[in-house]
């Protein structure tokens, strides 16, 4: 007599369902899915931002005696790709696309202009005027205008990101930004236009005060 096969079901047990479902969730995670991805998630778990910031001290104060005479406004896109040997890009490298907008500022010391370099005829009607040629002042970004059009991130760089914030994430960037806005101003004419700008300010003023013959030269 042939005894009956029982089959017997093996239900998987509560704590490991949770389990597998703890998994899923860290898998989803690491695979670098964002909670932006899930319409209405984002909302589901609201942040609030609190600025706790203290008061701001003053440090030091320093007179400046420059006269800023022109300004130029540059846009760079900077193309940063970082790779890693015998790994692919998937699993780790970064490449960033960055809008970098910025400023630089061309100005005159003429703190640096010496007595002898100003002469005055007799019955000051005629001046001459010799200043330190113009210098370009250092860029700066315009972080309302400056933004990451694109972030592609290996699996290890995303995994990097998830566990640490970083808040230089964009340092390599903006710098890079800066470095070409700045040789950007140095091929342009900014310095020349500075100085004709200065030109015709001490001219305009020299002239309201009865200099009828001003004449500004510029070297080192």
């Amino acid at each position: 007599m042939t005894t009956p096969i029982r089959r017997v079901s093996r239900r998987m047990p509560g704590w490991a369902k949770i389990l597998t479902a703890v998994v899923v969730v860290l898998v989803v995670f690491f695979a670098g899915i964002r909670f932006s991805v899930l319409p209405g998630l984002k909302d589901l778990f609201g942040t609030e931002t609190h600025d706790r910031t203290g008061p701001a001290l003053l440090e030091s104060i320093q007179d400046i005696s420059r006269y800023d005479a022109a300004s130029g406004n540059f846009q760079v896109v900077v193309d940063l790709e970082k790779d890693t040997k015998f790994l692919p890009d998937a699993i780790r490298g970064s490449r960033t696309l960055y809008v970098g907008a910025g400023a630089v500022d061309a100005y005159v010391d003429l703190g640096k202009v010496a007595k002898n370099d100003v002469t005055v005829n007799e019955d000051r009607t005629a001046a001459t005027l010799h200043l330190p040629h113009a210098q370009l002042g250092k860029a700066t970004l315009d972080a309302d205008r400056s933004y990451a059009v694109s972030k592609q991130r290996g699996l290890l760089d995303r995994l990097g990101d998830f566990f640490s914030d970083n808040p230089n994430s964009e340092q390599a960037v903006q710098k890079l930004a800066v470095k070409h806005i700045t040789e950007a101003a140095k091929e342009s004419e900014l310095t020349k236009r500075a100085e004709t700008n200065t030109t015709n300010m001490l001219k305009g003023l020299l002239n309201s005060l009865g200099f009828k013959k001003v004449e500004v030269t510029y070297g080192t």
